[in-house]
């Protein structure tokens, strides 16, 4: 879009706002009309482990919030020579899962307990068997039910239990809602009624009555809607959150708040049956959309929704390009002493082709990324750990490959088990930080799960840009049109991006590296234990 026409859609309020507060950046993207991005802001932060429990401080997802907010419309300013005062509608999407409870007053009743905690695993095993469906140790019921038998003080308090996105979303509308795919990580969802198991939910209810609780679930859950519906609009206190200089007007419309796998399915249309993608970024997971229902309950696989509500396998994976990131940084360390000078990119572009000129299945070398506890692979607790023989060969374009397999390791672990299924995928679009590098991680992706991986242009841009999309589906959609006819004719027409094929040598040399992964568990789980 030229200048002109920029300034058009601002002064008509038709650019729509994606926020998105994932787990080391939280990030702004601004869309015209034309659904293309058109300015960003970033703020960066970390997770703490405080007291046992890794968390992240409210006032500072504000912060960052106001922070990625203030340089996207630095951008706009810059960019059409006004200030942006109007959003047709904006969107607001976080990490999924966690536990953040609030009293009746509105305040915060312990520390944000995030997905990253592999606390609770006796509590997610309990709910496990008594619904029949598999509840991972990070969804947001698992932490209640453990606050729940702990006897935690703050429990009897609790008239609001919601996620990241969801608060945000509360303070910037005043509802209590959530998108029925990030709802989907708190509660299991009946797939005939869009809403919470209303059965699953009177199982707890019964538990949570005879341990003399004063609420039931119904009362402190967020009202569940489906993408497209209203999710309210930006009041005059919600403006001032996101733009504290008064700048900006209220009266924009929103969305219903979104996890990180639904913006994630958004942005790689990848919403309909037979198609699936992997987000890989700290954490990494991927999403296929369901056909037909899986045999049986397995403990790796999450069943969770589309923004509109199809069933969809999960498999989530807690650590993906930590370790992988520290590596880095300490080469880019290395080089400075040496004095070279590399921007961050560059440094990323030149370790990540190095991995090209690795061998198949990393000459023997085996890495661990493991910063906090696994469930796919049965680990309580991570220690990032590098192992090899002494007749391996390492080299800088071997160790590479194997930072890069080991950050795609778990996850083909816990594919596996859907391939077995017979579930069937075309083709697997990926996005986020492992797929800047282009054809690198698309193409080692591609050969660890045996599947075609797509990367679109867009997909750096990743979850942000794909919960500016749902937003405009709110705002935009005609009559009955649905989400994946929305993706399919407004955006995704005609779109530029490239597919990888996976390639049997690769295919081949991770199968013998992902071998040596499973025999080296037993020293990963060993470190775990001794290293504390």
């Amino acid at each position: 879009m030229n200048r002109e026409k920029i300034k058009q859609a601002m002064r008509q309020g038709e650019t729509v706002l994606g926020i998105e507060l994932g787990s080391t950046r939280i990030k702004a993207v601004l869309i015209g009309p034309d659904r293309a991005p058109l300015a960003t802001g970033a703020f960066d932060w970390e997770n703490r482990f405080e007291n046992g429990v890794w968390t992240y401080p409210l006032e500072e997802a504000w912060r960052g919030i106001q922070g990625a907010f203030a340089q996207m419309a630095a951008q706009v300013q810059e960019l059409c020579g006004e200030p942006l005062k109007r959003l047709g509608a904006l969107g607001v999407s976080g990490m999924m899962h966690g536990y953040l409870p609030f009293d009746q007053e509105g305040n915060q009743l312990c520390e944000f307990r995030t997905w990253r905690n592999t606390i609770t695993e006796e509590e997610a095993g309990e709910l496990t068997a008594l619904f029949g469906f598999n509840i991972p140790q990070r969804w947001s019921i698992a932490h209640l039910w453990r606050a729940v038998r702990r006897g935690e003080p703050h429990v009897g308090q609790i008239a609001y239990l919601t996620t990241l996105a969801g608060y945000i979303h509360w303070k910037l509308t005043g509802k209590k809602v959530l998108g029925v795919g990030e709802a989907s990580g708190m509660f299991p969802i009946d797939s005939g009624t869009m809403q919470f198991h209303q059965g699953m939910m009177g199982q707890l209810d019964s538990l949570l009555e005879e341990k003399g609780i004063p609420w039931k679930l119904s009362d402190i859950l967020p009202q569940v809607l489906c993408a497209g519906e209203d999710g309210g609009i930006l009041t005059p206190e919600g403006a001032k959150l996101l733009d504290p200089t008064g700048t900006l007007e209220p009266g924009a419309l929103l969305c219903p708040p979104e996890g990180d796998a639904g913006t994630g399915m958004a942005a790689t249309n990848s919403v309909g049956v037979r198609t699936g993608n992997v987000s890989a970024g700290t954490s990494v997971f991927a999403m296929v959309v369901l056909e037909r229902p899986l045999s049986k309950v397995y403990p790796e696989i999450d069943l969770v929704t589309t923004p509109d509500g199809r069933p969809v396998a999960m498999v989530h994976v807690n650590t993906c390009t930590s370790d992988l990131d520290a590596w880095v940084g300490m080469f880019g360390q290395l080089l400075e002493a040496a004095g070279a000078k590399l921007s961050k990119s560059q440094l990323y572009e030149l370790l990540y082709r190095q991995a090209l000129s690795g061998e198949p299945d990393c000459g023997g070398l085996v890495s661990f990324n493991c910063y906090s506890g696994e469930p796919v692979t049965g680990l309580e607790e991570g220690r990032p750990l590098f192992v090899r023989s002494p007749e391996a060969k390492l080299t800088l374009g071997n160790f590479m490959r194997a930072q890069l397999y080991a950050a795609m390791a778990t996850l083909s672990i816990g594919m596996d088990l859907l391939w077995k299924e017979g579930v069937t995928v075309e083709k697997l679009y990926g996005h986020g930080g492992l797929f800047k590098t282009k054809g690198v991680g698309q193409k080692l992706l591609a050969g660890a799960l045996g599947v075609p991986v797509a990367v679109m242009e867009t997909a750096g841009e990743g979850g942000p840009w794909g919960m500016a999309l749902l937003a405009a589906y709110r705002k935009d959609r005609q009559g009955e049109e649905t989400l994946p006819d929305f993706l399919e004719n407004h955006v995704f027409a005609g779109a530029a991006g490239e597919q990888v094929p996976p390639s049997l040598e690769d295919q081949e040399g991770f199968g013998r590296y992902i071998a040596r992964y499973k025999q080296a568990l037993a020293v990963e789980k060993a470190a775990g234990e001794a290293l504390r």
